[in-house]
């Protein structure tokens, strides 16, 4: 285990140095890209906000104080941009950048990060119409993904507002409830990043914080009613995208990651178990690792199968997934040993660090330009490498600053 405990660590090592060469150096501090060469971006998924959360890692793995200086830095120009973010969204927008500049001052007691995360959380509370933020009505861009950040910053009154309209706008299916997406949306989604566990997500940990037991209620006749389309039979589970099929043949009608699979389904079944005690919700967590580990990932198997290392859609998704089972006593870290090999395998390493290229199988050239954020790129993956080493290590699993939407390790022990 040592083994691969070092190589983990060493490739995470050189995604930071690539990381780290692509910072942009401006009046207020380093900014980033979601691509070298494209206009600086602060939000959590693509830009600064997701490579300051890597920074953060590192600083308190290696205990460098580079690392730690490099997140402030890139704080300091996160908050210069609060006032030109019009998104109020949690991986978009200035919900995110509140969770961002609050580990920042978290993590490093940085007083500017304070301030800019309680502006940002202030802004998003002016921009609510009484119903939603956007068209988006989800995770990654609406209500859902607000709620969860708002909570994480200690604001429970504006989580709480943020999931109410969820209880007027439900919609009633044969086995429980479901949500529209987006504005005129025709096709209902299920998984966590876009569909219904996303908001399941935010209504059961709103509603525990709370003392609000009819959001619980809510949240577990979303889950029922995705729980209810599993196809996967009794010792497994997948759902489909959506249904009707979003995008159809376009978008892939199963998938096995963290947005629109079981590696996502199943951090809201864990959040499920700590809020009702059921033991139910665990045997889901299992089926849905049990639907991984069949799926043939990381293998590409077939074009547009497993083409993504990301976080978001990829292996260091799953990676995160199976460092919680292993933190919390379930099996052991041999597949999450697979997967880092892999990440190895599709990194490109030289002189000027590692960095990954995910794959659009359908259009030319097919190999798509690494990105740095948390999301698609380095970022992601530079954090789930570092969190697996001191899990193979032994040590501790916790990251140095939690996205919300994943319940924290320390929670289930």
């Amino acid at each position: 285990m040592s083994d691969s405990a070092s190589t983990a660590e060493a490739l995470a090592v050189d995604g930071l140095a690539w990381l780290l060469a692509g910072g942009q150096t401006t009046d207020t501090g380093l900014a980033w890209s979601p691509v070298r060469g494209e206009d600086v971006d602060p939000t959590l998924y693509e830009g600064g906000g997701g490579v300051a959360l890597a920074l953060l890692e590192a600083s308190r793995h290696f205990k460098d104080e580079a690392y730690a200086e490099a997140a402030r830095s890139t704080g300091r120009s996160i908050a210069a941009a609060i006032s030109s973010v019009d998104d109020a969204s949690l991986y978009f927008g200035l919900a995110g950048i509140a969770i961002t500049l609050g580990a920042i001052d978290t993590v490093l007691d940085d007083a500017p990060a304070r301030a800019g995360a309680t502006q940002a959380l202030a802004l998003v509370r002016s921009q609510f119409d009484g119903v939603r933020w956007s068209a988006d009505f989800e995770l990654l861009a609406g209500n859902a993904g607000i709620a969860l950040g708002a909570l994480a910053c200690g604001d429970k009154e504006l989580a709480l507002l943020a999931v109410m309209p969820y209880v007027r706008t439900a919609e009633a299916t044969d086995n429980g409830v479901q949500w529209e997406e987006r504005v005129g949306e025709v096709s209902r989604l299920h998984h966590i990043s876009h569909g219904t566990l996303g908001i399941v997500a935010a209504l059961a940990a709103v509603g525990r914080a709370t003392d609000h037991d009819a959001l619980i209620e809510l949240a577990l006749l979303g889950a029922a009613d995705v729980v209810s389309r599993n196809e996967a039979g009794p010792s497994g589970f997948l759902v489909p995208h959506s249904d009707p099929q979003f995008g159809p043949g376009r978008v892939p009608r199963y998938s096995y990651g963290w947005c629109h699979g079981p590696a996502g389904d199943a951090q809201v079944f864990r959040r499920l178990e700590k809020v009702t005690g059921d033991p139910a919700w665990a045997d889901l967590v299992e089926r849905c690792w049990s639907t991984v580990l069949d799926s043939g990932l990381p293998q590409r198997t077939q074009p547009g199968f497993w083409d993504n290392s990301g976080r978001c859609c990829g292996t260091a998704g799953v990676l995160a997934l199976a460092c919680d089972r292993f933190a919390e006593g379930h099996g052991d870290l041999a597949f999450a040993e697979e997967l880092v090999q892999d990440l190895g395998t599709q990194a490109t390493r030289d002189d000027d660090g590692a960095r990954w290229s995910n794959v659009e199988y359908r259009q030319e050239p097919s190999v798509l330009t690494p990105r740095a954020g948390w999301a698609q790129g380095s970022a992601g993956i530079v954090r789930e490498l570092l969190r697996f080493t001191r899990c193979a290590r032994g040590e501790d699993p916790s990251y140095a600053a939690t996205v919300p939407d994943q319940p924290e390790v320390r929670l289930w022990t």
